[in-house]
């Protein structure tokens, strides 16, 4: 009986080509979203769980109290040693600090350089435990002993050919920023892309007591940078409430008594360290569940499509079913029947989707290519997925074909036969529009979040940032002062760039007005000794920074070109109101210490952005210290920017020979805190489309029912003398109140999400009524385009051939 009813699916399936294809058609779709959002929501899932401690690690996070609280990974670098020495009850403890913009360069025989690269976030400082706390596989080396001593490095498999090529990198030499030599004594296996410790090179991080400056920070316990951090294996039967009762003690001992209840460590799993924002996590939870909503959202939607089409085609094989059961076939046997067949259906829309989902993985991996993303097809063979997929399919031919092969093999054989099946016999139009009315809700939903996201993202490209962003070219001056921090070498730079064609300002700082970087510092005001009760964020400028980013002045002067004290400070208006001021003018020449110097208040300049408009506008100073500058930014008009661009690096290697040329826009810049929001506004007009046409294909059957069970109503109507346009106002209206009815169910739903989006922007749009309007419009449209075609033709249809049976 299995082959009979595979046969027989088989032929009818042939014999309706176009309804097999449809069906065909909205389910491989269907499926194929819901593979590629499983395949994405499982590679976040999987971040560092491979390791064999990973239930076990924690990473120490510091918490920063002001009058408001600053959340960071990182941990002032004493605090691992003290964990080791003082809690031998740990398992392992191991420190790392990230890297940024640093150059290494691959020393020749003559004392210069092979190649010179710019390295930023790749290379880190680390102890040798971190290779007992992570599981590394190694292709060269010891764990134990490759970073036990000072100056030495390990490099990844891809590094390593980077650097060196073919030739065994073992006790070869790189130069480090300029400063050192360091010795590669182990090369590591590349890393998963599941992994948030992406670092390509791990130098000794006994190293650091070698460098510049860097010796103080290895004892300073207020100094919490982000990129510092400390991971701590527990013991298999410990709970981490253990070692979280220990902090209380360790900032009572190494903190003086104002500064203990500002720093407060806690604990964070390694699960969470992937997914926490406050700590730098790259992707948010919430995003993920939504994401498989989507998913779930549009394989039911394909179901849908498959009901509405299978009940529409039903009147069609009424006689089939008829003759069936008269020849003696059982419910049953009927019901498997359909079942077989809706299953041959739903396995060929799997193949599709695979074949669909093979070709659409490469862009999901561009979409995510911020997480190196590798997904591919292959991840489903795994027992876990493969197990999911195999219950996502029987889960489709239930829900595809239950109703229909139910509904089916209970037709009445005599009434079958006698082709006078009612419009409740095949379901009727209240489940069928029930059915249709989800799916506008659904895709009305997807259209209001792209038209919000959309209009956003607009408005944070439209908004006053309090300075000016286009045309400036930012690049990295060393940071070392045997090279780049001399201020006369860096004038003799600028007045060099002026002189290039098309560069009309150039000016010295560490950073644009908005950045990734924030660094925020206690300061004194005026006769206070104590730190006043918030930070600022510094920022270094000389004379030239404020013309040249188009910062306002609202009280006192500009730094002097002729100063070379540093003494000097500009705040904005933020600080000024944070210190209960009524004017700018009650600031100026007061003292402001900082850095552990006093220096003057000299001007106060606007409100400007110092990061996405997801934060608030922050208290800043802007400090005239050419020592600490290690950027310029060059104002350029409109030229021929390629030309522009190399005569700026040929004039700058020529001052700095031994560094890598980069640069960057600061519009450009300013793009990257928008990423995962374009992200999600691509994904979303993805989705949005997918979720319309598979719409679409629902409206489609409807229509094709209606025509079906209306054609001798559209018959009289006709010979009573009505006209196309009065017939086509029957379906106007049967789909115009359920766009309506799916649109009063979006509205207030898509209206709360997308509120809820909208919170992570301190400054935001609002949402407004041509948002929703512009929804139902487009759904309305959309709706017109689709059934017009049946609904037209049944409107030409000559009545003689529908009631010619009467």
């Amino acid at each position: 009986m299995l082959t009979n009813y595979v046969k027989i699916a088989w032929r009818n399936l042939v014999r309706y080509r176009t309804y097999s294809l449809l069906n065909i058609l909205g389910l491989s779709i269907g499926l194929t979203c819901g593979i590629l959002i499983y395949l994405t929501t499982q590679f976040h899932l999987s971040f560092d769980t491979y390791h064999a401690k990973a239930d076990r690690i924690y990473r120490v996070v510091t918490q920063i109290k002001h009058d408001d609280v600053r959340f960071s990974r990182g941990t002032p670098k004493p605090l691992g040693e003290v964990l080791r020495r003082d809690y031998p009850f740990l398992e392992q403890v191991a420190r790392l600090e990230r890297l940024h913009g640093r150059i290494v360069s691959v020393p020749n025989a003559k004392g210069g350089f092979l190649k010179k690269f710019d390295e930023t976030r790749t290379f880190c400082f680390a102890e040798p435990q971190l290779f007992s706390v992570f599981d590394y596989e190694w292709l060269i080396g010891d764990p134990q002993s490759t970073l036990s001593a000072p100056n030495s490095v390990v490099l990844t498999e891809k590094y390593a050919h980077k650097y060196f090529g073919t030739a065994n990198p073992i006790g070869k030499t790189l130069r480090f920023d300029n400063q050192v030599n360091l010795t590669v004594t182990g090369v590591l296996k590349d890393h998963p892309a599941n992994t948030n410790l992406t670092y390509e090179a791990y130098i000794s991080y006994s190293t650091i007591a070698s460098l510049p400056n860097a010796k103080e920070s290895l004892q300073a316990w207020t100094d919490v940078n982000s990129e510092a951090m400390c991971y701590v294996v527990l013991p298999p039967d410990m709970t981490s409430d253990r070692l979280a009762s220990a902090f209380p003690t360790i900032r009572k001992k190494y903190y003086q008594a104002d500064d203990q209840s500002v720093y407060n460590f806690t604990l964070q799993p390694l699960s969470d360290v992937h997914f926490n924002t406050q700590y730098g996590g790259r992707m948010n939870k919430t995003i993920l569940f939504a994401m498989t909503l989507v998913g779930l959202f549009l394989v039911i939607s394909a179901c849908i499509n498959f009901i509405n089409m299978a009940t529409a085609h039903a009147l069609k094989r009424s006689k089939e079913v008829g003759v069936r059961k008269v020849m003696g076939s059982s419910r049953w046997q009927l019901f498997s029947q359909f079942m077989t067949e809706t299953a041959i259906i739903t396995l060929v829309a799997v193949v599709a989707a695979l074949i669909l989902a093979n070709l659409g993985l490469p862009g999901m991996n561009k979409a995510m290519s911020v997480f190196n993303a590798t997904m591919s097809l292959s991840d489903l063979l795994d027992p876990t997925p493969l197990a999911i997929m195999i219950l996502l399919v029987v889960f489709v031919i239930l829900l595809a074909g239950f109703y229909p092969a139910l509904m089916m093999a209970g037709f009445n054989p005599i009434t079958a036969l006698r082709g006078r099946l009612t419009t409740q016999a095949v379901g009727g139009f209240s489940v069928r529009r029930s059915l249709v009315v989800v799916q506008f809700f659904m895709t009305q939903l997807f259209t209001i979040g792209v038209v919000v996201v959309m209009t956003q993202l607009r408005y944070v490209r439209q908004a006053d940032l309090g300075f000016t962003k286009d045309g400036i070219m930012l690049l990295d001056l060393p940071n070392s002062a045997s090279t780049g921090n001399d201020p006369l070498k860096q004038e003799t730079l600028r007045q060099r760039l002026l002189q290039v064609s098309g560069v009309q300002e150039v000016a010295l700082g560490n950073q644009p007005p908005a950045s990734g970087n924030i660094n925020q510092f206690p300061f004194s005001y005026d006769t206070q000794t104590k730190p006043e009760g918030f930070d600022v964020q510094s920022k270094i400028g000389d004379h030239n920074y404020l013309p040249l980013f188009g910062m306002r002045l609202v009280a006192g002067r500009n730094f002097r070109a002729t100063d070379s004290t540093s003494q000097e400070v500009i705040v904005n208006e933020t600080v000024v109101k944070r210190l209960g001021k009524l004017s700018p003018a009650d600031v100026l020449g007061k003292r402001f210490r900082i850095w552990d110097t006093d220096k003057t208040i000299v001007g106060v300049v606007n409100d400007f952005y110092t990061n996405s408009l997801k934060t608030s506008v922050k208290p800043v100073v802007i400090v005239n210290d050419l020592a600490q500058s290690h950027m310029m930014a060059v104002k350029v008009g409109a030229t021929d920017l390629p030309k522009l661009v190399k005569t700026v690096e040929a004039t700058y290697n020529d001052f700095f020979p031994e560094q890598v040329f980069t640069y960057k826009f600061v519009d450009e810049l300013l793009d990257e805190f928008y990423r995962g929001d374009r992200i999600m506004l691509a994904l979303t007009q993805v989705f949005s489309l997918i979720a319309i046409l598979i719409g679409c294909l629902g409206m489609y059957g409807l229509v094709s029912f209606m025509v079906e069970t209306k054609s001798k109503e559209i018959g009289v109507r006709k010979v009573l003398g009505a006209s196309a346009f009065q017939v086509l106002g029957l379906f106007g209206r049967e789909f115009g109140r359920l766009v309506l009815l799916g649109f009063l169910l979006a509205a207030p739903l898509g209206w709360w999400l997308m509120n809820a989006w909208l919170q992570d922007y301190v400054y935001r749009i609002q949402l407004q009524g041509w948002m929703f309007l512009v929804t139902v419009t487009l759904a309305a449209l959309i709706t017109l385009i689709t059934v017009s075609f049946q609904s037209v033709k049944a409107a030409l249809m000559n009545p003689v051939k529908s009631l010619r049976s009467e």
